[in-house]
């Protein structure tokens, strides 16, 4: 079963829907017991950084992301929830993130070439890096959908796939069994249903 961490950020059900229509079995929850069961753990999210993840801790559940990722749980992070991932984030201040990847959250303003729009909204491909699992299905060129203002930054070696807007932006990101996609996979039609697809199949 996958868990979908249920934190009052993002829009949880089409997720929870995308993952259905794969057959996969999912569950929305902030029940800690029962992210101790799943074999496989989404973080989604969309909004400010700080304000994210205030919330997450307040489920209480960051010690139990922590303790599942550590015992080799595999987890995904979606956009904000990718972000998440990372140690900083400089929205509005500098927040700490959960530390499971090496690297920062900026903002693509000021790194953006001139007549650039932020944020990034729309459709861009894909440049795959190096191999990771749950990009199997997927071929280099391979679009995907992003709506984001901020962008990882500083994480080389966990750095996947990029997408070119105007400089590199991190697309999908791996350290072991921890996962992230900046874009949204439920909002990325065949391509963004092969990498849930795909993450199904990792095992632990």
């Amino acid at each position: 079963m996958i868990a979908i961490i249920d934190y009052g950020v993002g829009n949880l059900y089409s997720l929870s829907r995308s993952l259905s229509s794969l057959g996969l079995e999912n569950q929305v929850t902030r029940d800690e017991n029962k992210l101790r069961a799943a074999d496989k753990i989404i973080l989604p999210g969309v909004g400010a950084f700080g304000d994210a993840m205030k919330k997450l801790v307040a489920t209480g559940l960051v010690p139990v992301v922590r303790e599942r990722s550590e015992a080799g749980v595999p987890l995904l992070g979606i956009c904000l929830g990718m972000q998440l991932l990372f140690e900083k984030g400089y929205e509005y201040g500098e927040h700490d993130g959960l530390g499971l990847l090496s690297g920062e959250v900026r903002a693509m303003a000021g790194d953006l070439p001139e007549g650039l729009k932020v944020p990034h909204i729309g459709w861009n491909a894909l440049s795959i890096r190096r191999e990771c699992p749950i990009l199997k299905y997927v071929r280099e060129g391979d679009c995907v959908y992003y709506v984001h203002s901020f962008y990882a930054k500083n994480c080389e070696e966990e750095t996947v796939a990029t997408s070119e807007y105007g400089v590199p932006v991190t697309g999908v990101v791996q350290r072991g069994n921890v996962y992230g996609t900046q874009f949204h996979p439920e909002k990325s039609g065949r391509v963004g249903l092969s990498i849930l697809k795909a993450f199904g199949e990792v095992s632990a």
